[in-house]
């Protein structure tokens, strides 16, 4: 999946009905997230069985909806406590893959002043 450089990645806790597409994702959006669909932001909904997943957002002058369903197997979704979770996007790349996330953590980001 191509991931926008710079971007927020932010998963509902709640399922989903699959059937909606781009305006009906997007009234949700202003309704469960409270964020403009506009936005610079990844919205990751899921379906009740959690063998589906959507990623509706903006690209410059048009929606881009992205859709996986698994054939067989189970994507493995973090608990989430709050109704939105904020994820990285090394987190959606181990969600797609079928990875735990909640059970991984990758390097530690660097911050550096000076090189030497």
């Amino acid at each position: 999946m191509f991931l926008p450089e710079r971007c927020q990645i932010l998963m509902s806790r709640f399922s989903v009905d699959m059937r909606k597409s781009i305006n009906g994702l997007s009234m949700l959006i202003a309704d469960t997230f409270g964020k403009n669909p506009l936005s610079e932001y990844l919205f990751v909904f899921r379906n009740h069985r959690g063998d589906k997943i959507k990623i509706l957002y903006w690209d410059r002058n048009g929606f881009c909806l992205w859709y996986k369903r698994l054939e067989k197997g189970r994507f493995y979704f973090p608990s989430i406590q709050a109704g939105v979770f904020e994820m990285s996007a090394a987190q959606l790349r181990w969600l797609l893959d079928g990875l735990d996330f909640s059970k991984l953590t990758g390097h530690p980001t660097l911050h550096y002043e000076h090189l030497f």
